[in-house]
């Protein structure tokens, strides 16, 4: 597996992803854009949940670009896109076991999704990450799911309204799953690390 570190950390490789991920944020934000205009301006930071941890992680491959690392918006990224990467995978799946139908949208959102955790948890050798990174990303983690099943900010399936008590209980166990992966990867001793500047 270590033969992909240098592929990941060329330069070429960031920018594509840098790309990509402007470019999937910016999608994130555009489809929230109704939910968003309804929302007290209050909650508007916690609501677009998926383009908000791609965001994060737009600064990260930034950072990686200039040579340095900005372990906050590491730990914000590395959690929140495992947390929401597989959150709307589970959640399009559901729709697919109420409905039995499966458009090319959801397929779509289930692959970029997908990938989203993916790409957070391949690059977690170059973080550096620390405690309190993890504990702040704790807080805005555990928070924003708050804000969503208690102030019912969150993301619209009028499908599944029906499960909103039971997706709540699994998206809060899906966070504190999300913050125990990012601690394995980035806070064990002896854990694999990688400077991002040697290839």
């Amino acid at each position: 597996m270590k033969w992909i570190y240098p592929i990941l950390a060329h330069r070429a490789v960031l920018w594509l992803l840098l790309i990509v991920n402007i470019a999937g944020t910016i999608y994130g934000y555009i489809w929230y854009k109704w939910q968003l205009v309804e929302t007290p301006p209050i909650f508007l930071p916690f609501v677009p949940d998926s383009p908000t941890a791609s965001l994060f992680f737009v600064f990260v491959l930034i950072a990686f670009l200039l040579g340095k690392n900005w372990p906050l918006f590491e730990a914000l990224a590395i959690v929140t896109l495992i947390k929401y990467g597989v959150w709307a995978v589970v959640m399009n799946l559901l729709v697919f076991n109420v409905t039995g139908e499966l458009d090319l949208v959801a397929l779509m959102l289930i692959l970029s999704h997908g990938a989203m955790a993916v790409q957070g948890v391949l690059y977690a050798p170059f973080y550096r990450i620390k405690i309190w990174h993890l504990v702040v990303t704790s807080i805005w983690t555990l928070h924003n799911d708050v804000i969503d099943y208690v102030f019912f900010m969150l993301p619209r399936y009028p499908i599944l309204d029906l499960y909103t008590p039971q997706i709540g209980y699994f998206t809060f166990w899906l966070s504190l799953f999300s913050i125990g992966v990012t601690a394995f990867f980035t806070l064990r001793k002896n854990r694999f690390t990688l400077k991002l500047n040697s290839y």
